[in-house]
């Protein structure tokens, strides 16, 4: 479906943006933007564009699917690329940088003004073997917590782990108080098992480290290699043991992402501990609207593992890429890259802003700036794995490899399998 953003027809604007430096006189026309949102999130797209319209005279036409990769494809091929396409993971840039359809942003933005206002991991994430610049991050989505409720922690006496032995002796101290710690669900229509892929993901950065995981993810290392192997046993051990997981194994496998941190916050609760990330904020407030951020719900970091590695965090993040370069192309790139529209985003999204000269004021509640705070404060942050990974492996074997893992399924199989998909895609 296509959408005008445009709110105000036909007028004409004499007077350059307040936040662009731009060419009002050459800003006319259309520019079109392809992406997965839809819902409160393309909502929320249309409030974020609505200034960079009213301002330029720009109309912005939104193309929303769920099947990205497939409709990019065909209107590169086609000769008919969007002006610019939203993508969900580097993967997908890789994809464009292999096609030659992504414009390089060193000619496009500021560069003096955009590398102070990004840190230096948006920076990579978005580089080209070439050194170019080939994407805009406008938020992002930190994975490496685990929520709870800290009523109910303060009920039963438990407190907030910050290593992963405390985090499973704690595991323990609650099964033995007849408690189950863990709410887990993978179930995502044909998405399923993805949530998995985030634990493992977690866990590995954790234990092997941050070199290894970006390894893992350009298959250096085999899926059968020891440092892939041990992430799935600790996951296991969670997962797939009927006294750590509301449900068992067989709710883990049929339970929706969505609902699973509802057991949190029932009584008695059914769980005490969720692992998600920081987007399940939106999902807790729809189900709960009388629980109060902060208060009723709250989050800690996934906790380190081996010490040597310290603490490092993952996430995901809407990256803004153009695909054809026009001067209405330009003038929205570099609006999206500012902090005045990424204010906007965040304020309506509860998502995390990454120009660093956000007003945390936009942030709609204290939980969610602690969230961002922690998400610039990282030592280190990586990009979800799978999302980096060939679609055929990040978002297929992967995915099938985590269900038939819980569901009971030899690891070294699963192991073997995924290996032999990747080895027949990279």
């Amino acid at each position: 479906m296509k959408k005008s953003l445009i709110v105000l027809v036909g007028l004409f604007f004499v007077v350059a943006s307040s936040f662009l430096n731009i060419d009002v006189a050459s800003a006319q026309g259309q520019v079109t933007v392809l992406g997965v949102w839809g819902g409160s999130e393309e909502e929320a797209f249309i409030e974020m564009i609505r200034p960079f319209e009213e301002e330029t005279g720009i109309e912005v036409l939104y193309e929303g699917t769920r099947d990205l990769p497939t409709v990019l494809t065909t209107r590169i091929e086609a000769g008919n690329p969007p002006d610019i396409v939203h993508l969900t993971g580097p993967g997908l840039l890789m994809d464009l940088l292999r096609r030659d359809a992504a414009v390089d942003l060193r000619d496009v933005l500021d560069m003096d003004t955009f590398t102070a206002e990004y840190d230096e991991t948006w920076l990579d994430l978005a580089r080209g073997d070439d050194d170019g610049i080939y994407g805009v991050f406008i938020s992002a989505d930190l994975k490496s917590l685990i929520w709870y409720s800290p009523p109910r922690f303060e009920e039963y006496g438990y407190e907030v782990p910050e290593t992963w032995d405390e985090l499973m002796e704690l595991s323990d101290q609650m099964v033995a108080d007849g408690g189950r710690p863990w709410s887990i669900g993978l179930e995502s229509g044909a998405a399923s098992g993805w949530p998995g892929t985030d634990w493992i993901e977690d866990i590995l950065l954790r234990t092997a480290g941050p070199e290894v995981y970006d390894q893992w993810i350009f298959h250096e290392i085999p899926w059968t290699a020891p440092e892939i192997r041990e992430a799935f046993e600790l996951f296991g051990q969670i997962a797939r043991d009927p006294n750590y997981v509301y449900g068992g194994p067989v709710a883990v496998l049929t339970m929706d992402f969505g609902d699973a941190a509802d057991p949190l916050f029932t009584d008695p609760p059914r769980a005490f501990m969720h692992r998600q990330a920081s987007f399940i904020t939106s999902f807790i407030e729809d189900r709960h609207p009388d629980l109060v951020p902060g208060e009723d719900f709250d989050f800690f970091p996934f906790p380190p593992i081996n010490p040597e590695h310290g603490n490092p965090m993952m996430g995901a993040a809407d990256m803004m890429t153009m695909t054809n370069d026009t001067p209405e192309a330009r003038a929205l790139i570099e609006y999206l890259a500012s902090a005045e529209a990424q204010e906007i985003w965040v304020g309506k999204l509860g998502k995390l802003g990454v120009n660093t000269e956000i007003d945390p004021a936009a942030y709609p509640d204290d939980l969610t700036r602690r969230m961002a705070a922690t998400l610039h404060d990282a030592p280190e942050f990586r990009f979800d794995a799978s999302d980096s990974m060939p679609a055929a492996v990040g978002s297929g074997a992967f995915w099938e490899g985590i269900l038939n893992y819980v569901g009971g399924d030899d690891l070294d199989q699963v192991l073997e399998y995924i290996e032999s998909v990747a080895q027949e895609t990279y």
